[in-house]
Order: C-alpha cells, then sequence, then structure tokens
C-alpha cells in the first residue's frame, strides 16, 4: 500500500492510508495487524486512552496483561498514530484521490477533515436500557455505565448495589463494584436457571471462559428475575422485582444497575451506507463479509459493531479487518478458523440471554421513554413508528440523540430508528468550516 503524506496538527485537512474508528480491541488488533505493511495509520477514540469499555482505564484499574501489551506495541510502531479524546463528528468532503469516505474529526482543540484510502470501523456497543417505573432517578445506571464510573474513580464503598437485566455483564459489573468496596445484594437475571445451565454446559469449548464464569459466580445471583420498579424519592432507595413463580420481592439499595444486552453503534457506518445484517446481532450490526468489508467500498468493521462474542472475537476480526485492509488477505484469512471458535461463543451467548417478553411491558403510561425530551410511553404507544414519534413528541431529537431511546423503541415497537445523514453529534462552528472543500493532495511518488 503506497505511503500518503500526513499534514502537519494545525492543517484542516489530514491524510492517513489506513483510518480506525475506535481504539478498543478490535481497533488495536487492526492497527497492529496492519502495521508491518508501512501503511499510515491513524487510529481514533474519544476515551483518554486506547482500550475500549473491556480495557477502560482508571486511577481503580489495574489493566490486564494482554490490554498492556497491545497499548505498548501500538507505541512502538512509529507509522501508527493513536488520537485519543477525538471523535467523528460527521462527513467530510471527500478528495478524488480518497478511496474512502472522508470523516470530519474533532478534539478539545480543533476540528479537521481525515482522509484515507481504507477506514475500520471498531465503534463497539452500548447497553440497551429498557425503561421501567423510577428508572430515571438518581442512582440509578446502565450495569456498564456503573462498572466505567466505577474504574474512573466512583467512590462505591460501603454502598448497597443491586444489579438487574440480562447477560455475564451483570456479574462483571457486580465483580468490580465488590472489588471497589460495595455490597451487591442482589443480582437478578431475567434468564432462566435452565438458560444459565445450558450456557455454563457449553463453556468447556471455551476454557478460559469457563474459568472466567466461576470467578465472577456470585451468591446474590437469582434466575428468572427481573426489575419492577425502581422506588425512591430524590434518589433510588429500593428496587422491587420480580422472582418468577415466587412472587415478588423489595430489596433495599443505594444504587441499582441495568442493562438488558447491548446494542451495535453502527451510526458511523449507516452514515456511511454500510448495510446492516448478521446473525450475531440480530440483524442490527454492520454487516462483512469473510474479509470484513462492508457494503461501502474502502469500509471494513470489525468487533460488536458486527455482532456480541466478547474481546476475543473482536481482537480477531480486528486482526482480520487490519490484514484484509493492508492488503494481506492470506494472512486475514488465516484466521478464518480462530474467528469461527469464537463465532460459537458468540452464537451460544445470544441463544441463552434472549429477552423475556414480559420485559417490555414494565413502562407504564407515564414511564418516560425518552429521557433528554420527557416523552412518556403513553405519547408514543400510538405513534406509528419513528419519525411519526419525533414529528409529533421530539423523541429522539435530546443530546443523545435517539442512542437510548432509538433502542428501546425498537425493542418495545419494533420501529427501527432513521439513520443519520450528515452529523453524528453536535460540533463547533470552527470543525464545520474544516469541512470546506480544498483542492486534493497529489499522493507522494512511490517506487
Amino acid at each position: 500500500m503506497p505511503m500518503t503524506p500526513t499534514a502537519p496538527p494545525s492543517a484542516p485537512h489530514e491524510h492517513c492510508d489506513l483510518l480506525i474508528i475506535g481504539a478498543g480491541p478490535a481497533g488495536m488488533a487492526a492497527a497492529l495487524a496492519a502495521a508491518p505493511s508501512g501503511a499510515s495509520i491513524t487510529v481514533v477514540d474519544d476515551n483518554p486512552q486506547p482500550g475500549g469499555q473491556i480495557w477502560r482505564d482508571g486511577p481503580q484499574v489495574a489493566l490486564p496483561a494482554l490490554a498492556q501489551q497491545h497499548r505498548s506495541a501500538l507505541a512502538q510502531h512509529t507509522n501508527i498514530r493513536v488520537l485519543t479524546g477525538t471523535r467523528v463528528v460527521g462527513l467530510g468532503a471527500t478528495h478524488p484521490t480518497d478511496k474512502a469516505p472522508a470523516l470530519l474529526l474533532e478534539d478539545a482543540d480543533r476540528g479537521w477533515t481525515q482522509h484515507s484510502h481504507r477506514t475500520v470501523l471498531c465503534t463497539g456497543a452500548r447497553e440497551l436500557l429498557l425503561p421501567f417505573p423510577g428508572w430515571t432517578l438518581p442512582g440509578v445506571t446502565g450495569a456498564g455505565a456503573l462498572q466505567a464510573l466505577i474504574k474512573a474513580g466512583l467512590d462505591v464503598r460501603g454502598q448497597r448495589i443491586a444489579m438487574a437485566g440480562t447477560g455475564p455483564l451483570l456479574l462483571a459489573a457486580a465483580a468490580t463494584a465488590t472489588q471497589a468496596g460495595a455490597t451487591v445484594v442482589r443480582i437478578a437475571e431475567q434468564a432462566s436457571w435452565a438458560s444459565l445451565a445450558g450456557f455454563a454446559a457449553q463453556l468447556s469449548r471455551w476454557p478460559a471462559k469457563a474459568l472466567q464464569a466461576l470467578a465472577l459466580l456470585n451468591p446474590h445471583l437469582r434466575a428468572s428475575t427481573h426489575v419492577l420498579e425502581a422506588q425512591g424519592t430524590v434518589q433510588v432507595q429500593s428496587v422491587r422485582l420480580r422472582r418468577g413463580m415466587q412472587g415478588e420481592e423489595t430489596i433495599a439499595c443505594d444504587r441499582l444497575a441495568c442493562g438488558f444486552g447491548l446494542v451495535p453503534n453502527t451510526q458511523l457506518g449507516q452514515l456511511l451506507g454500510c448495510a446492516l445484517g448478521g446473525p450475531l446481532s440480530n440483524g442490527q450490526g454492520l454487516a462483512v463479509d469473510a474479509q470484513m468489508r462492508t457494503s461501502v467500498p474502502g469500509v471494513y468493521a470489525a468487533g460488536e459493531c458486527t455482532g456480541f462474542g466478547g474481546s476475543e472475537r473482536a481482537l480477531v476480526q480486528g486482526a482480520m479487518a487490519g490484514h484484509a485492509a493492508a492488503g494481506q488477505v492470506q494472512q486475514a484469512r488465516a484466521l478464518r478458523p480462530q474467528l469461527a471458535r469464537w463465532d460459537g461463543f458468540a452464537q451460544a451467548l445470544q441463544a441463552s440471554f434472549v429477552l423475556n417478553a414480559a420485559i417490555n411491558t414494565l413502562a407504564r403510561p407515564d414511564t418516560l421513554v425518552c429521557r433528554c425530551e420527557d416523552v412518556p410511553y403513553a405519547d408514543l404507544a400510538p405513534r406509528q413508528g419513528w419519525i411519526d414519534a419525533k414529528l409529533h413528541t421530539r423523541c429522539g431529537m435530546g443530546a443523545c440523540q435517539g442512542r437510548i431511546c432509538g433502542a428501546a423503541t425498537q425493542q418495545l415497537f419494533g420501529w427501527t430508528p432513521a439513520a443519520p445523514r450528515h452529523l453524528l453529534a453536535p460540533a463547533r462552528i470552527g470543525t464545520l468550516a474544516a469541512c470546506t472543500p480544498t483542492p486534493a493532495t497529489p499522493e507522494a511518488p512511490t517506487g
């Protein structure tokens, strides 16, 4: 792959051979796989340090050895530039020499248009948050959000924390809270004991996952249990739970962390025109072929934006995307058996933690679904779709731009949120000015 000149940091237009969006396991693996090709690589992430959610750094974090190795390896390659605290805010003006869409980037100081020959989307996933009475009370968060807050330094010592929802993230968040000095009083898993036992029986195929599951087991785990209501006045004070056929229980708590699975972050991919699909994300992830190519020329995708299967699957997919984007097709193909192995884990995960239909009935008429614009369930129920709801209620038009309520209404009503059309997030005027087209920069001669 030919090298292209990189503009000085103050330039409104910069160029690289390979642009990687997201510095989690998939993004780091993609950069390291492509680095030996000699391509100029730019990795962009809005967090202060590489690692993504699973390898998130912070004052209360001891990074695993694998994360430290990847971070150290990134620093050793002079052709890899990592831009942390940087986000994609929209589409930039494409030059005739570009072989992938140009993107408008912004950090704390400036905005610019990033041009590239190939782009790898490693945008990960976010929690699915579903409305229930009291879910907007202070002290109620997502399970992954609580984990991130603790890693960032939130003091939870001595606090009573309840977890509710579904999936292994509940156990991981509970372990993080326990290590930080909190008392986990309940983990309410909506899946049945039969589903959990079936999942556990398959873990022998992935010994490391089996050991991890054993380490995360918690005596306060209850299956066939889901949240009904968070109770409190100025903040959450207790949680009311349904325990299958055993009736209800109310547990006092200082915090409630809920997560109902994951939603792939596909907004950027959809903005670029990438098709959705794939069985490992219920058709909601970015569709990729055997070389991690999306439906848009020059754009690849890897990690949980294509489906959910943990960091191991993300690492393999990232390496495959990095190799393929750098023209190293044989190296990408050699990783297919590893990907098939972790795809099997993803399939087991998906089959074991299917949401119970009762979860869709938790909201009352006055329960807010769109927290940004204070839109209750009763105002959305008569609407015919996402656009109809936005026009009549302003649902999805607040600060989160529909990232939370869009996924919730898709689960509750089967609506499909509209894809972004130009901007992903609010941007400074100076950043928008940086997308003004300029004459194409000629490529450096090769030879």
